[in-house]
């Protein structure tokens, strides 16, 4: 909790909020800029003292249902909510998810990207977006804009219950990327709280593959930011990949670009499959 920034922002939220943006009269007599704080503990439902505390960097943390209020009260943005609550020292609350639909500007990016694999995916797995380079890498996995592929586009499901998913993988690694991708689900499901996809997901992949139970029962956590892997490929052979990963601003879509290692001969071989296609795959 840092109590000088957020005494500070709670003081200064309250002094750009006008009385008649919350429904109160102005009056002729008004000397504080914005609200005063009894009008502010009338809305939020707390009381004067506590507040002044808060504005006054003394106060004890407030709880999250004291920062909801808040929050209503000085009708915060989401990202000011947020930021409330990080100050305070609290998890900001899940905020709205991207879902399936991708931005245009990100698959215009993405159509840009001829020389190198790149994919768009969901932090639950699932597969919404990839180009050409990147289907001639690892295979055509069935949309998810298509209704009758069932789990087919989630990557994690694929894993733990398509036996061809894995052999494409070195035997030797195949367990680390097991457990890399449960840590990941694993995280992004605490992230997103209350999710009825998520909370889906892990139920069907633990009903399916006693592998995946076994692995999630562990509760390893860990959020892939850069990974470096080896993919056997029919056409070019084995062929090793520096993975970078950028996220959206809430999270829950990943943009993963994988490039050669400069100076090796895994650049011609990119080469080679940006020549040959998907054809042979």
């Amino acid at each position: 909790m840092d109590r000088r920034e957020l005494a500070d922002f709670l003081r200064r939220s309250r002094e750009r909020l006008r009385p008649h943006e919350v429904g109160l009269p102005t009056g002729p007599r008004r000397r504080t800029p914005g609200l005063r704080r009894e009008e502010v503990t009338q809305l939020a439902g707390i009381s004067t003292d506590y507040l002044m505390r808060l504005e006054q960097a003394r106060g004890p943390q407030p709880s999250t249902q004291v920062l909801t209020a808040l929050a209503r009260a000085l009708r915060l943005t989401e990202d000011e909510r947020d930021h409330l609550h990080v100050l305070a020292g609290h998890r900001p609350p899940a905020g709205r998810l991207a879902g399936n639909h991708v931005r245009p500007g990100l698959l215009y990016l993405l159509d840009q990207l001829t020389a190198t694999p790149a994919q768009i995916l969901t932090d639950l797995g699932d597969l919404l977006a990839q180009n050409a380079l990147a289907q001639a890498l690892f295979g055509t996995i069935c949309s998810v804009r298509r209704h009758d592929c069932g789990q087919d586009h989630n990557i994690v499901w694929r894993w733990f219950n398509d036996p061809a998913v894995p052999e494409a993988y070195p035997a030797e690694e195949r367990d680390e990327h097991g457990h890399r991708l449960v840590a990941d689900l694993r995280a992004a499901v605490a992230r997103r709280g209350d999710d009825a996809d998520a909370a889906a997901l892990v139920k069907r992949l633990s009903a399916s593959s006693e592998e995946f139970a076994a692995l999630w029962e562990l509760h390893e956590v860990a959020v892939p930011r850069h990974s470096r892997m080896r993919v056997l490929h029919p056409a070019i052979g084995p062929i090793v990949l520096d993975c970078e990963i950028l996220l959206t601003p809430s999270e829950d879509q990943r943009l993963f670009i994988f490039t050669a290692p400069p100076g090796t001969q895994d650049l011609d071989q990119l080469e080679l499959l940006r020549v040959v296609g998907s054809e042979q795959f």
